[in-house]
């Protein structure tokens, strides 16, 4: 019998810039269809391995592979976009001057660039894929409002729906609650859980433990610290584990 694939895998990963190890021996398995959220001190190399994943950077050692079958460190980031890899950052990027719904056009599958992409008719499939993607990020009443004039959950939420209309398989999410208000922050929780499938597979970076609790229930949290892995399990397991106390959760506590 056939593994099922892995969407995302790691092994034997390294990456040093100017004598400081950012990745040490990173080995990371990710099932298609998970959420995954991953956590750590700051310098512990998350942001990394998402540059990793989408070729921002490339390793000194080790290969990462999507789906079992891709290895993402030999290809260029625009191959890694197209095959169906999509990143949010920690501060949105929207295109601010047009709509909601204009932004969602520019982020088509297969965009044909952006004066064509916004004034081609669209056809029926993909108005209602796109009205079907406002529906899902809440945005639906907002429509025709510029995204600049949006509030910081709804910016979120809209380049959320970005990567859906991009089509991505696997959602690279960077600490989606910082800034958000506690309603805010449990939508986007709601919204994240909604996705995950076999559709969409999800990696969420984040500090904020109450969000991280919401949407870890019955799943696995990996921990990093140093550019490796600390350790990996469900979300209680970690918060008690006494290595991630000291190095991260007690650090925090102490700090508050």
């Amino acid at each position: 019998m056939s593994q099922k694939p892995f969407i995302i895998s790691a092994e034997g990963v390294n990456k040093s810039f100017d004598g400081f190890q950012a990745i040490r021996d990173l080995n990371f398995y990710m099932d298609v269809g998970e959420l995954r959220t991953v956590i750590g001190p700051n310098g512990a190399g998350k942001t990394t391995f998402l540059d990793l994943i989408t070729g921002r950077t490339k390793p000194d050692e080790g290969k990462i592979e999507f789906l079992n079958t891709h290895d993402v460190t030999k290809m260029s980031e625009y191959e890694i976009y197209r095959l169906g890899i999509g990143r949010k950052f920690q501060t949105p990027t929207v295109y601010t001057d047009h709509s909601v719904f204009e932004n969602l056009v520019l982020s088509l599958e297969g965009s044909r660039g952006v004066f064509r992409s916004l004034f081609a008719r669209l056809n029926s499939t993909e108005r209602d894929r796109l009205d079907e993607i406002l529906k899902t990020i809440n945005l639906g009443s907002h429509r025709d409002r510029k995204a600049g004039a949006l509030a910081h959950g709804q910016k979120q939420w809209l380049e959320i729906g970005m990567l859906l209309a991009q089509n991505a398989r696997l959602l690279l999410v960077d600490e989606p609650a910082a800034g958000m208000t506690d309603e805010e922050t449990a939508k986007t929780g709601d919204l994240l859980l909604s996705l995950v499938g076999e559709k969409h597979s999800i990696i969420v970076i984040e500090h904020d433990m109450t969000f991280v609790r919401q949407i870890s229930q019955g799943r696995k949290v990996t921990v990093l610290h140093q550019g490796h892995i600390l350790c990996e399990g469900p979300v209680d397991e970690v918060q008690n584990d006494e290595r991630v106390l000291e190095v991260y959760l007690g650090r925090k506590a102490r700090a508050a």
